[in-house]
């Protein structure tokens, strides 16, 4: 293999590949990124057999071939090399790759390009296409919310149903869910994946504020997912099992309604987050009664105490909840809407926050039980 790219162009694409390399395996070629030419420039593939990333990288090339390097080392020196400069890279006898620019040259001893796993693509056409900017907010408002405890693997993922014109994300783990539904380009029928959040939260990060499309397709046998963007893909395995149904979960109804400002909420909410820490980490909402207007958020602990308050148009009973104070704070953080409608049914029900004005969007926290 002999080609050349510029130095900037190598360093992003490794940049980008570097987030699925595996430092843990017991296959210490997962340390290492696949180095391949094809179409006239440089593929860049890593994986950790849970999620693969590749990054194509325009190059000229003068010799056809492929080897493997440890991923880290080849991304730190690509990155150390002058920007602006064309990086020559050439394998020699014994997996060796040779790493030229200017005056600096490196060689970095790697594995045969054989030993690597292969990336099988899941399909020849998109199953369908969305907008990068709707899907990068909707997994910014969603996958936070998946759970990151493996007892419960399928919780770790986040359920993507696929319907006509839109697709539907769920995440939960045992105290919130999120739920958001997004229209796609291209109508598909109907059909549910569970998709690893890590995945998705690597997705984010290569999503661009576009409205270019990003394709999706699934895998013939339903065991992979692919995310194809111009010059990157992203590949994932897929979570076996029956996600929840969430749908049962989901307050029908309420007795008190509050609609309030989500920045003045989060105010108030980060110092009493801090009091919470050093206790239970509960937060409680004290919510006025139809006719008053305000929400005192408060929270006790040993070390102190802190009380808050904040404006609200409130309908109904008035009544107070706890909540876990992250739980609170992640949705305040995650989700951008202006205004928030927050509905109860009493202490012992779940909080429900639907962004005002945006019915696709629904965030459930379950309340922590009081002995006050």
């Amino acid at each position: 293999m002999k080609l050349s790219v510029m130095q900037e162009n190598l360093a992003r694409g490794l940049a980008v590949v570097s987030r699925a390399v595996s430092n843990r395996s017991t296959l210490p070629v997962l340390a290492n990124v696949l180095l391949r030419t094809e179409d006239g420039g440089l593929r860049l593939t890593t994986t950790n057999l849970e999620i693969g990333l590749v990054y194509w990288v325009p190059g000229k090339v003068e010799t056809d071939g492929a080897t493997t390097v440890p991923a880290r080392l080849l991304t730190d020196l690509v990155s150390s090399l002058p920007g602006g400069e064309r990086i020559e890279l050439e394998t020699g006898p014994g997996e060796t790759l040779h790493v030229t620019s200017g005056p600096f040259q490196s060689h970095v001893k790697g594995i045969d390009a054989e030993e690597f796993p292969s990336i099988q693509p899941t399909g020849e056409r998109p199953t369908t296409r969305i907008a990068q900017n709707v899907l990068k907010r909707a997994l910014e408002e969603t996958a936070f919310a998946a759970a990151t405890d493996e007892a419960r693997p399928i919780l770790t993922g986040v359920l993507c149903r696929f319907e006509g014109d839109t697709v539907t994300l769920a995440a939960a783990d045992n105290y919130r869910i999120a739920v958001k539904t997004i229209p796609v380009l291209d109508p598909v029928a109907e059909t549910s994946v569970v998709v690893p959040a890590r995945a998705l939260t690597e997705l984010m990060r290569i999503l661009g504020d576009t409205d270019d499309p990003v394709d999706v397709m699934l895998a013939q046998g339903r065991n992979q997912i692919l995310f194809h963007l111009e010059g990157i893909d992203l590949i994932s395995r897929l979570i076996d099992g029956q996600f929840p149904n969430y749908q049962s979960v989901l307050p029908k109804a309420h007795t008190t309604r509050a609609v309030l400002d989500r920045e003045e909420l989060l105010r108030a909410v980060r110092p009493a987050a801090l009091i919470a820490h050093e206790s239970a980490n509960i937060v409680k909402l004290q919510i006025s009664s139809n006719g008053e207007a305000g929400i005192t958020v408060s929270a006790n602990a040993e070390i102190g105490d802190h009380v808050g308050q904040v404006e609200a148009a409130v309908e109904g009973d008035g009544t107070s909840i706890a909540f876990n104070a992250k739980y609170l704070a992640d949705v305040l953080e995650k989700v951008s809407a202006e205004q928030f409608a927050l509905e109860l049914q009493g202490p012992l029900a779940p909080g429900v926050f639907k962004p005002v004005g945006d019915d696709r969007y629904v965030h459930v926290v379950m309340p922590v039980r009081t002995t006050s």
